[in-house]
């Protein structure tokens, strides 16, 4: 196995590298721009033949939800026309392909846990162009895997855990909007489960299509922060606010918590809570 990590510097990109000991037996190639580009069909070909690549896991992904909205065109290139390409690619090489989505494919009114096969309605351009981003992969490549996941963070790159350890330590007091509802993922956990389902005989096989991954258990954005404070040790107050009251470029689902019983049943993956993830991050934050 010659896996292609693409996307390689991101948290997912980052938390991969670290487990690349575990598969003594696997050659990894990581790639992000500026020295691989996954809308450059010449480049990723040119990088699949020369590496002998047998495997693709596809990090790559344009992630700024609000500036999603005015940047449509750049969106649409990293999160649809890109997956697209290396869909066609792993198909046409017979490589087996696992695609990163989001929750952000749902509009947010259900009340219970999303399942793999309801109805999507992306409600941003960042979703929009995600779910499009899914649809092309399985158009090209019905072999594909595609793990959607949600509020991801790591000890690296910027995200939510890191922005509230920086202004938890200089302020007294926050707002943070508790209407929304989902659960933080540990990119840690989702490294281990796409590696795991890579090494699944039956990945690309009969084993494929659309799976959810996250970490246990719900939140909405300030339970998280008011724990992010309490494992922290900062002493910064957490007010919760309404969505209506922090206006952004883009809507988000006010509920978007996913079921992963179809993953953890089809490759026997344990998945630990949100709270314990947060905990082994937090200790990788202090040693930093």
């Amino acid at each position: 196995m010659h896996i292609l990590i693409t996307g390689s510097n991101g948290q997912l990109g980052t938390e991969i590298k670290k487990l690349v000991t575990q598969y003594p037996d696997w050659q990894f190639s990581f790639a992000d721009l500026p020295e691989l580009d996954i809308t450059n069909q010449e480049q990723l070909e040119g990088r699949i033949q020369s590496d002998k690549i047998t495997a693709i896991i596809n990090c790559a992904a344009y992630t700024a939800v609000d500036k999603a909205e005015s940047d449509i065109e750049t969106a649409e290139a990293v999160n649809a026309t890109g997956p697209a390409i290396l869909a066609q690619l792993a198909a046409k090489h017979q490589l087996l392909f696992i695609h990163i989505s989001t929750d952000f494919v749902f509009d947010g009114k259900s009340c219970l846990p999303y399942t793999e096969d309801q109805p999507t309605n992306p409600i941003c351009v960042y979703g929009s162009t995600k779910l499009k981003g899914e649809q092309l992969v399985l158009e090209y490549n019905p072999q594909a895997v595609i793990i959607r996941t949600s509020w991801l963070y790591s000890a690296h790159g910027n995200n939510f855990v890191k922005t509230m350890q920086r202004l938890g330590a200089d302020r007294e007091q926050l707002t943070v909007i508790f209407d929304q509802i989902g659960t933080p993922t540990w990119a840690a956990d989702l490294a281990q489960t796409c590696l795991q389902v890579l090494a699944d005989p039956e990945t690309g096989k009969s084993k494929t299509g659309i799976y959810h991954f996250s970490n246990e258990g719900i939140a909405s954005w300030y339970d998280f922060a008011l724990e992010i404070m309490q494992q922290s040790g900062l002493q910064c107050r957490v007010l919760p606010i309404e969505t209506k009251d922090y206006p952004t470029p883009a809507k988000r689902p006010a509920f978007s918590v996913m079921n992963k019983a179809k993953i953890k049943q089809t490759f026997g993956i344990t998945i630990p809570h949100w709270k314990e993830s947060l905990e082994k991050c937090i200790e990788e934050l202090s040693s930093i």
